[in-house]
């Protein structure tokens, strides 16, 4: 069975950086072969609109699981273009 969930990928303060990570833990039943999916949920922040969620040109991948704790997060910008503060992303492992 697996799990969903949200998180908030943090590129820090402004002028920020091109990638960040963020650690999905407390995943008890997640083993080395589940697959993990990771995607930009349109949702404010206290620094970005949803519409801003919507048109930002990031990719966010779910990568390195740990089998019994979960997985990471990264996101990084297409064109190589610091980012800045909080955006919200959804996932989802089986």
């Amino acid at each position: 069975m697996g799990a969903s969930g949200t998180a908030d990928l943090d590129f820090g303060v402004f002028p920020g950086k091109t990638d960040a990570t963020v650690a999905v833990t407390g995943q008890a039943g997640i083993v080395s072969g589940s697959l993990s999916e990771a995607w930009i949920r349109p949702v404010a922040t206290a620094d970005h609109s949803a519409d801003e969620h919507v048109v930002e040109d990031l990719q966010v991948y779910a990568r390195d699981i740990v089998a019994g704790t979960g997985f990471t997060i990264q996101g990084v910008t297409r064109d190589k273009t610091r980012r800045y503060g909080v955006w919200k992303v959804a996932w989802v492992w089986n």
